[in-house]
């Protein structure tokens, strides 16, 4: 269980890098988020024990930056783009794109939702190179959505704080509207907080319990963990009080 969790932590590092727009991303930055991931604490000495995936580039400035070596293409596909061949439809409705058309069309509302579906299926690849986009265009938003949707989709808890995504921006090649952009999203995108202290969900990944359906086996340890602290803490307390009842 010990190989088969660091092999998946490993393909992690591994998507985030093919996901960057050079294929590498600064040691610090993954580092820092690292328990995002769960990301082992000396992930920057052991991946050395990896060659066949990633070499450590140190630029002029002294800055280690982490590279990829080799591009896996069964690794190049995300999670939007499995769910649409599970559920091609639901993957249809998963964002909103509303189009203006060349010129009013006699349509219904159900044929004109099918036409804005058709012209605006929400499936550009975040393993595609997002930084030769012109930036403000559809495609380019597209692109984007894809890039947050596969972020937050690697992540343990599949959430991620403001902190977390902007550390990315360079990489990713993202926009300082990126909490606009998911608040016109609400089908995917649960955002929390204000716009300088926001946190964003995959609502897809929370039952309507808000507990998380698939957990990972590190969140599953962290909760036993979190239960048996606050256990302890009571414990403790309980103690405390009898001991002053009884002076």
């Amino acid at each position: 269980m010990e190989n088969e969790l660091e092999s998946k932590r490993v393909d992690v590092v591994r998507k985030l890098l093919m996901m960057s727009a050079n294929k590498r991303i600064p040691l610090s930055k993954i580092y820092h988020n690292r328990l995002l991931f769960g990301i082992p604490e000396d992930f920057r000495d052991r991946v050395a024990e990896y060659p066949d995936y990633f070499r450590v580039v140190i630029e002029d400035d002294g800055k280690r930056v982490l590279e990829l070596v080799n591009w896996d293409s069964s690794l190049a596909v995300s999670a939007l783009e499995k769910e649409f061949m599970v559920d091609e439809d639901k993957v249809k409705r998963a964002f909103k794109f509303p189009m203006k058309h060349g010129k009013a069309l006699d349509l219904d509302t159900e044929d004109e939702r099918k036409l804005n579906i058709l012209n605006t299926l929400p499936l550009v690849s975040p393993y595609s190179d997002g930084s030769k986009l012109d930036l403000w265009t559809l495609e380019a938003e597209k692109y984007r959505l894809g890039i947050i949707h596969e972020f937050l989709s690697l992540t343990l808890e599949k959430r991620a704080y403001i902190h977390n995504i902007v550390e990315f921006k360079e990489e990713f090649s993202l926009t300082k509207h990126t909490y606009q952009m998911l608040l016109k999203q609400p089908r995917t995108f649960y955002v929390a907080g204000t716009q300088m202290n926001w946190c964003v969900f995959l609502k897809d990944a929370y039952g309507e319990d808000g507990e998380l359906i698939n957990k990972d086996p590190q969140v599953v340890f962290n909760e036993k963990l979190y239960k048996y602290v606050d256990m302890q803490e009571l414990e403790s307390d309980a103690l405390f009080n009898k001991n002053e009842n009884d002076d």
